[in-house]
């Protein structure tokens, strides 16, 4: 999940309080198609799959690509950028920033898209749970519709928020619902209820200001959303609890962010423990009751995180990688002006149990390979490699590639295999490269701004052992424990 805006679209509003009716799906594109429809800016109307596979992309020995499927009609433009990914079965759902994309994968060498659906709002972050798909709406809208308008942020009447689909049938998701929150949903994170008749939402939203109706400051919450599986048209605003009652990190020059909300939440459902990266802050949270999370350790570093994007754990739950997405992932922060502590991992212990926990830091992990600048670079979405004993993950780093990396060791984190393409254009810097990269049930998959769908298979004995571990459903935000 990512906190990057395309130019020319400005976040923040939000319309109705009220539960927003159900409708029919906006505009199902079934694969392949070629019906484009007009641009919402149509001077960045630009097709990107003509150089979504520069020659000769870099990669350790240890590394295949497989496959690369780039993005087709209508989501073959500049502005629609491919965003994060759930699994569920043979399938990868894709979210964009004007629809979702679901991927047949039960051949991973040979992806084919499924469907396609047209339902602009970014950025498209997806999560799923049974026959539910949940897509995050963040910018604002004139309805709650996938044929709804572009409007300003100052619009009273503005809609951004989550909606739920019926993917029961991949060929045609439906529409179910959609529900208003404030600030919309920039990022959601499902958290499965005790008793397994409902899920979560715990949606991260930020970017308040005066002027929009809907997105008053302070803004030092989440809101939670609860999603019952056998009425999946009726979710519910069950509360919207304030994270930061001192206001957060006031912000401070050279980068460092206010804290005005969450960008994104990790959880634990195993161990009710939840990571919260929160602007300007990092949070532990307590989440042993599903509706009401409470912040139990707090932590920033305003000499190196300039915002907190993401959180992973660690199998143990003993360990949380915290990532620094510095300068929104659109910058070039991967060269050696920027450091190797900017634009990073932090690789926390989590030290005692329950209440008492306290996150202690222990070093920076950041891709070892300097990038051009030309290319927007920073630490952005991965997941752990389920290797029993180890904590292994795999990274995306925008036009950095794809990284795999071992933090075993707390204070000795290294690289052990990557995947890295030239730059998208030699001559200007532009948004592109891995938005998610994810392991899952053998492979790496990573979703391209501009890219498209990429499949990589690592090779390893460090690594080997995961490939008996399979999981039928995988949320990334929602972290499983494996065996071993």
């Amino acid at each position: 999940m990512s906190s990057k805006q395309p130019t020319g679209r400005r976040f923040r509003a939000l319309g109705s309080l009220a539960a927003a009716v159900p409708l029919l799906l906006g505009v199902l594109f079934a694969a392949p198609s070629s019906a484009t429809p007009p641009s919402e800016h149509p001077e960045q109307n630009t097709a990107a799959a003509s150089r979504a596979q520069p020659a000769d992309p870099d990669h350790s020995p240890n590394i295949a690509h497989l496959a690369n499927l780039p993005k087709q009609p209508p989501f073959d433009n500049i502005d629609a950028y491919g965003t994060d990914i759930a699994f569920q079965g043979d399938h990868a759902f894709v979210g964009n920033y004007d629809g979702l994309v679901v991927y047949d994968i039960s051949e991973p060498q040979r992806p084919q898209i499924v469907s396609q659906v047209s339902c602009p709002g970014g950025q498209g972050d997806v999560s799923i749970s049974g026959n539910l798909l949940f897509v995050s709406t963040d910018y604002p809208r004139s309805n709650d519709t996938c044929s709804s308008e572009e409007t300003d942020a100052a619009d009273p009447n503005g809609w951004e928020g989550m909606k739920v689909f019926d993917v029961s049938d991949p060929a045609e998701p439906r529409y179910v619902s959609a529900i208003p929150t404030d600030c919309g949903s920039h990022t959601h994170t499902l958290v499965p209820d005790k008793a397994g008749e409902s899920v979560f939402l715990y949606i991260s939203s930020y970017g308040p200001a005066p002027e929009f109706p809907q997105c008053k400051p302070p803004h030092d919450k989440i809101s939670i959303v609860e999603v019952p599986l056998d009425d999946p048209a009726h979710p519910a605003l069950v509360d919207a609890p304030v994270l930061f009652p001192d206001g957060g990190n006031p912000g401070a020059e050279g980068g460092i962010s206010e804290t005005t909300g969450c960008h994104d939440i990790t959880v634990f459902p195993d161990k009710d423990l939840a990571a919260g990266a929160c602007m300007g802050d990092g949070v532990l949270l307590d989440i042993s009751d599903r509706a009401a999370p409470k912040v139990t350790e707090r932590v920033r570093d305003d000499a190196n995180f300039a915002f907190w994007h993401s959180a992973t754990f660690n199998n143990a739950g003993t360990k949380v990688v915290f990532t620094d997405e510095l300068g929104g992932g659109a910058a070039a922060t991967c060269n050696p002006a920027t450091g190797p502590h900017h634009g990073a991992d932090g690789v926390y212990d989590i030290v005692g149990s329950g209440p008492d926990a306290q996150l202690e830091f222990r070093s920076f992990y950041k891709l070892p390979r300097a990038q051009a600048d030309t290319e927007n670079c920073v630490a952005h979405n991965g997941s752990l490699i389920p290797v029993p004993g180890r904590d292994i993950m795999v990274q995306a780093w925008y036009q950095g590639g794809v990284s795999v990396w071992d933090f075993t060791d707390s204070a000795r984190p290294h690289e052990i295999a990557h995947f890295d393409r030239p730059p998208f254009d030699p001559g200007e810097l532009q948004t592109a490269g891995s938005w998610s990269a994810y392991y899952y049930n053998g492979h790496i998959y990573s979703s391209g701004i501009q890219e498209g769908l990429d499949v990589l298979k690592i090779r390893d004995p460090r690594t080997d052992p995961a490939e008996q571990v399979r999981f039928e459903e995988f949320n990334p935000q929602t972290q499983p424990v494996h065996a071993g």
